[in-house]
């Protein structure tokens, strides 16, 4: 962000928004390595480092060390704005200096905060990226405060309360899934309200930013012709069903199981908690390795579709998969069009889902063959869950992240990194300026299926 006035148009902005990505993995990486962030006595490998870096970065959480027993005070704070830097976006962090300093923001700029927030058109952008840092750093600062006071019941004093209310706080809010317990949430296991607090935290920052904003339109302009625009509709009940039908599953799954003889409620709160963390906080009340196997791919499926687009999360996102399951039940009934609370979705919103579904399945398919090369002790189950948590910027694991080779490391990390960026901002970046073909010839029919 050095020189916002960007001239060189042979760079696509899509190509220049992944750069910028990678630049700030490599300032993060660089920044893990100062001095004083890790504890006397701990060595932490360049690979490991870089690793680290990324998963910061893009708010996944997956890491190969733990993190309270590798990283100081300050590797911690460090780590946190990292954490930070990757939640609200690289674009968005450069453009918000730029505009304290006086800055004036150009066109260029603007496309890029556009396709880093997963926006259709540029007017406006600005405005919101405003107000998505301030109602993400509000709902934090709020978090904080309320998980301080809590946690003055289990540390002897404020600074140890706030500093892990404070982590809490992000690591939900950001859906980042880093922590500082060694165990992530499972020594609040019988906390509800710790769990209820976070379960909100991760909704709020998984469900969109412009949901967020449109909702707080609504909530304090009190305008009777105010309209929630379709793609909040569309992520609000895509989010909802999905948590419903997870928590549901899981509860069925592990009743027998591992949630074998607890109370309803304790089974209740588990699923729940374990259904809305899934989809990309990567935050658990119990360790997952102890789920049966078809909880686990049930789990891999919930982090493959991930959160909702413009979001702190990854995967496939929420109105992918929900424009695809539409035009799939249409399509069976005889309709081409997908027609959902009295609008009509066009036609390349239709194939761009599908676009983003297969490359991300074929993704899935070839890291899954990799790392089953890399990695022999691991189970294929094992494997895919970790590569949809990497996919889907979870952080969950079943136990083979440390054990990781140098390849399945590097697979990991591309993988996070993509799930980060987006599918279709990667592979535009692969591509060149798209060009009008002069000519289309005839078209012809053939055989499907």
């Amino acid at each position: 962000m050095a020189n916002m006035s960007i001239k060189n148009k042979q760079i696509t902005p899509f190509q220049l928004l992944v750069t910028f990505y990678f630049l700030a993995m490599l300032i993060s990486f660089l920044l893990l390595r100062i001095p004083g962030v890790y504890q006397d006595g701990k060595e932490v490998s360049v690979i490991d480092t870089l690793f680290t870096a990324v998963s910061a970065i893009s708010v996944t959480g997956l890491t190969v060390f733990n993190i309270s027993e590798t990283f100081t005070d300050f590797g911690e704070i460090i780590l946190l704005i990292i954490v930070q830097l990757g939640a609200i976006g690289v674009m968005s962090i450069g453009t918000f200096i730029w505009l304290l300093i006086g800055k004036r923001i150009g066109l260029r700029e603007r496309q890029l905060i556009m396709i880093d927030f997963n926006q259709t058109q540029l007017a406006g952008v600005v405005r919101l990226l405003k107000e998505i840092i301030k109602i993400l750093f509000f709902i934090e600062a709020i978090g904080t405060l309320i998980l301080t006071i809590h946690f003055m019941r289990y540390f002897d004093s404020w600074s140890e309360a706030f500093k892990n209310g404070l982590f809490a706080a992000i690591s939900a809010t950001t859906n980042s899934g880093f922590d500082i317990t060694g165990h992530s949430f499972e020594p609040f296991y019988n906390d509800y309200f710790v769990q209820f607090i976070s379960m909100i935290l991760i909704v709020l920052g998984a469900i969109g930013f412009p949901v967020l904003v449109e909702l707080k339109h609504y909530l304090l302009k009190k305008d009777p012709s105010f309209r929630f625009s379709l793609f909040t509709k569309i992520t609000t009940v895509t989010y909802g069903v999905l948590f419903i039908i997870g928590a549901f599953a899981i509860f069925l799954l592990e009743s027998f199981q591992t949630l074998k003889g607890m109370p309803w409620h304790e089974k209740l709160f588990v699923s729940m908690f374990q259904s809305i963390s899934s989809r990309s906080a990567g935050l658990t009340t119990m360790d997952v390795e102890l789920f049966s196997e078809a909880t686990n791919i049930f789990l891999s499926f919930l982090m493959f579709v991930g959160s909702s687009p413009s979001s702190v999360g990854g995967g496939i996102r929420t109105t992918t998969f929900a424009i695809a399951m539409l035009f799939l039940i249409n399509f069976a009934n005889g309709r081409k069009e997908i027609q959902v609370f009295g609008r009509e979705i066009c036609l390349e919103d239709i194939l761009r889902s599908f676009v983003v579904i297969i490359l991300a399945a074929f993704m899935v398919l070839i890291a899954t063959m990799v790392l089953s090369m890399t990695e022999p002790d691991a189970t294929t189950t094992e494997i895919i869950f970790e590569i949809t948590s990497a996919f889907g910027t979870c952080g969950m694991d079943l136990g083979i992240t440390e054990s990781l080779s140098t390849a399945g490391k590097l697979v990991i990390m591309v993988l996070m990194f993509v799930g980060r960026v987006g599918l279709i901002s990667f592979l535009y970046t692969l591509g060149g300026k798209a060009q009008k073909p002069k000519f289309r010839y005839p078209e012809e029919r053939i055989i499907i299926g």
